[in-house]
């Protein structure tokens, strides 16, 4: 890799950390506030700039298409890397529908199942999650995107999150205070959902990990 300027460290630095503590690269206008750029664009030259000097990888046609390369991990983290041949193709289930009461991953529920290169993904997926509306649009989560999910029944706060109440499956962000949870929009056209710890109509079915786009 070429030697990356202490702006493009930071940028880089700040790429690692989002992935790490919400499982998503940054978009570019989260990294236009954050660094106080004036624009998106502006990000944008910084990322092609890596990705010319081989730190990331970004991938067209994907939200959040950023991918840390093996030269921009840590030793740790290459090792981990490695292909394993059984690795090479990971087939996911695609969730269509839940029905209310059944497991996510019950088998009338997954429509196909996807061959995806398990690189594609900072953390490895369980299934896919057809995304329906548009309350994450702003996390540039959108109607008809995959989204691609970790089973796990805790999470941090600031990640995103797959969850369950009573009927519905929903994709927000995970906050809580106490004994309180809010599942935060990403879309000022909706409203948190709150919920106390505890309530039975309540699950939580996993974090996002990843997004595929014009998947045909």
């Amino acid at each position: 890799m070429l030697k990356l300027t202490a702006r493009q460290e930071q940028i880089l630095n700040l790429i690692k950390n989002a992935i790490e503590n919400t499982g998503f690269p940054p978009t570019r206008a989260e990294i236009a506030t954050e660094l106080g750029f004036r624009s998106a664009n502006a990000a944008e030259e910084h990322l092609q700039a890596l990705a010319r000097k081989g730190a990331i990888e970004i991938s067209p046609g994907t939200s959040r298409g950023i991918r840390l390369r093996e030269s921009g991990l840590s030793s740790q983290a290459r090792q981990m890397a490695l292909p394993h041949p059984a690795l090479m193709q990971l087939s996911l289930p695609l969730i269509g529908r839940v029905a209310a009461g059944s497991p996510i991953l019950a088998q009338e529920h997954i429509e196909k199942n996807f061959q995806v290169d398990p690189a594609f993904f900072p953390t490895k997926p369980d299934y896919l999650l057809k995304v329906r509306g548009m309350s994450m649009r702003d996390a540039g989560i959108l109607d008809g995107d995959l989204l691609a999910v970790k089973k796990a029944d805790q999470a941090r706060n600031g990640q995103i999150v797959v969850a369950r109440l009573g009927d519905d499956v929903t994709v927000k962000r995970y906050q809580k205070t106490g004994s309180l949870i809010e599942l935060l929009p990403e879309n000022p056209d909706f409203q948190p959902i709150q919920i106390r710890a505890g309530e039975e109509d309540f699950v939580l079915e996993g974090l996002a990990v990843g997004l595929m786009r014009n998947w045909g």
